[in-house]
């Protein structure tokens, strides 16, 4: 008895990975390791940072070793500087080691540009995956939406066939005429279309779902449907609260300070060209000298005695660069300009945006009240011409209009409640949080 519980375990764990069943989270974390454009933006930002990783090595100084193999032939300079004819071979082996001491402090503007660029990067980043969760959310309420659709399509088809269930009971029993189950079965065969046109929706949300994702759509895909809409609903905020919410956190408002500041830092990078730039540098070395046919030193005693050092310094003064440094100096004020028209440029299409989805939710919150009134209306329509149609009391057409009536006042109600969380999401997204 145990080895079967086991074994009905493991088939109903098997079953439910199968299913591919995702939550929410599920889905927006798979579509923030698939989607192409994000993960292009995030090797745009690794190489920023290598940038800005190389610049702070740039400061360091730069050292480099070499060695040297030559043979010379007939009339040579030998190590003790005569020049002969003579056959010989030389190896030199040198270090040399070169530091920038000063150059107007154009290394910390170019360290501070880096990392500026970098930041710009990462909230570029932080953009494109808001701008996925809101997407996903999106279709994942759109898939919710129709699935609770084609709860209320089955609703009323098993509503329906129990009706004609009833009738033909009565025409059994001889207290209703045949004819009167035709118009029932006509409507059903009308719900029954519906509920295909309904099953077909929901497939075809799953599909736009899971391409968002960027994972292969089987008829296993599906998602977990939350017990009630509580996570998604929030108070609906004033325009104004969210605007001033948005401009401390919006990632597009922080890239493009973040750019900004890069230009600035740019600016005085370009200005330090006016400066000297010392550098220094050092270098030892030695080598082997061997003549053929003569008698030569040991090597390690020759790399002794033609062991030397130097040590030097390099003061470069700008005098005229063909007007380059002014040039590059006016293109940066320039560019400083254009930035900061396009801050002001996204905080006003932000407030434009925010303005929109704030009147859009307020309308949608209207509508979604208006129309739960009147699902309640037609419901209660419905129910008391269901009591007048089983009394006898109704004909067949009018308990019809008054059950699709209720049908569309329940279809409306479910849509503008999912529109108006959809719009509450676009406020919180708006935020930017």
């Amino acid at each position: 008895m145990k080895r079967n519980l086991l074994l009905i375990s493991l088939l109903v764990v098997s079953i439910c990975i199968d299913a591919q069943v995702y939550s929410l989270e599920q889905c927006i974390d798979s579509a923030l390791q698939n989607n192409i454009s994000l993960l292009q933006q995030k090797k745009q930002y690794e190489s920023y940072r290598l940038s800005y990783i190389q610049q702070k090595h740039n400061i360091t100084p730069s050292v480099s070793g070499y060695v040297g193999q030559s043979w010379s032939f007939g009339r040579a300079t030998g190590v003790d500087n005569i020049t002969r004819s003579q056959n010989m071979s030389n190896t030199n082996f040198s270090l040399s080691a070169n530091l920038l001491l000063f150059d107007g402090l154009g290394m910390k503007f170019r360290i501070d540009e880096a990392r500026a660029n970098m930041q710009s990067s990462a909230a570029q980043t932080e953009q494109l995956e808001s701008d996925l969760r809101i997407d996903i959310i999106g279709m994942y309420l759109q898939a919710l939406l129709k699935k609770q659709l084609l709860l209320l399509a089955d609703s009323q088809l098993v509503n329906t066939k129990h009706k004609i269930e009833q009738q033909q009971q009565k025409i059994d029993e001889g207290k209703l005429a045949e004819g009167e189950i035709y118009s029932l079965q006509s409507q059903y065969a009308k719900e029954e279309y519906s509920k295909i046109q309904s099953e077909s929706d929901v497939q075809l949300a799953l599909l736009d779902l899971a391409q968002a994702m960027n994972i292969i759509y089987t008829p296993d895909f599906d998602i977990v449907e939350p017990k009630d809409l509580s996570e998604f609903s929030s108070v609906l905020p004033s325009a104004e609260e969210v605007y001033k919410v948005a401009v401390a956190n919006r990632p597009e408002i922080r890239s493009a300070q973040m750019l900004l500041e890069a230009q600035q830092i740019a600016l005085k990078g370009a200005k330090s060209a006016y400066s000297p730039t010392l550098s220094a540098s050092a270098n030892i070395g030695t080598g082997y000298y061997h003549q053929y046919g003569a008698e030569n030193a040991a090597f390690g005693k020759q790399l002794g005695d033609n062991f030397q050092t130097n040590v030097g310094l390099t003061l470069q003064i700008p005098i005229y660069d063909r007007m380059q440094t002014p040039n590059s100096v006016k293109r940066q004020k320039i560019s400083i300009q254009n930035q900061e028209l396009q801050i002001v440029l996204i905080k006003q299409n932000l407030r434009k945006e925010i303005d929109q989805a704030y009147y859009n939710a307020l309308a949608a919150h209207a509508e979604q009240m208006s129309s739960q009134k009147a699902e309640q209306s037609a419901k209660e329509a419905y129910r008391y011409m269901e009591q007048k149609f089983e009394a006898g009391r109704a004909s067949v057409y009018e308990y019809y209009d008054a059950k699709n009536t209720y049908r569309q006042a329940e279809s409306q109600f479910l849509q503008a409640q999912y529109n108006y969380i959809f719009k509450l999401q676009i406020l919180e997204y708006l935020k930017g949080r």
